[in-house]
């Protein structure tokens, strides 16, 4: 079997820092020579980034929840079509704001839709393909509140209440305690420079000691 190259997502609340984090972490593998290619959900295509203006904008309109879910995973599924399967198979590395680890959060603990819808549609969206690395920028939810809110303008998903937060921060934290190895938990509300030293020991360390992954 041939190696593809390896997928990172980077995960976590609002306010969480995942913006400044996710530019600190492509500087550090460039200039360590990655063949990089970044992006985000949603969005990384047109029509993702199409869908992203959709389902961020404050709206009169409430969008239904099952809604919401299924236009997540139409833009996971083009974003994967057009954009991260074809980089992977060439070995390129995929670092990529946010993946379905989000929707469970968001969607499935958030919106309290449960984890089954978002699994059904994960198998059928995604196949077998999951990350091979998460970073998990964890912070307490008033805490990231408290940052988006001190940013500006809030999108929609940043206007819901202190106990939508908490279900997503939990869901993170309760999907971590699950995996086999697959995330790392970075304390986002340390000090940035405490924050950017964690995550270049863990850049450091993939660098060094890739984890194989196959096609």
């Amino acid at each position: 079997m041939s190696q593809r190259g390896l997928f990172i997502t980077l995960e976590g609340g609002e306010g969480a820092g995942k913006s400044t984090a996710m530019a600190f972490i492509m500087r550090r593998l460039q200039e360590a020579n990655v063949d990089l290619v970044c992006t985000r959900e949603p969005g990384g295509t047109q029509l993702g980034e199409q869908l992203r203006e959709t389902l961020l904008a404050p709206s009169d309109t409430e969008i239904d929840p099952t809604a919401e879910l299924l236009m997540m995973f139409a833009a996971r599924a083009q974003h994967l079509a057009e954009c991260i399967l074809p980089a992977l198979q060439r070995g390129k590395w995929v670092l990529c704001d946010r993946f379905t680890d989000a929707t469970y959060a968001y969607q499935g603990a958030g919106r309290q839709m449960g984890d089954e819808p978002v699994a059904v549609l994960e198998e059928l969206v995604q196949g077998e393909l999951r990350p091979d690395v998460t970073l998990l920028l964890d912070v307490p939810a008033d805490v990231g509140i408290a940052r988006a809110r001190g940013r500006g303008a809030l999108d929609r998903f940043e206007l819901e209440d202190h106990a939508f937060f908490e279900r997503v921060r939990q869901s993170y934290l309760a999907r971590a305690k699950r995996s086999s190895g697959r995330y790392q938990i970075i304390d986002a509300s340390a000090p940035l420079p405490d924050v950017e030293q964690a995550l270049q020991a863990l850049v450091n360390d993939l660098i060094a000691c890739p984890p194989l992954v196959e096609v």
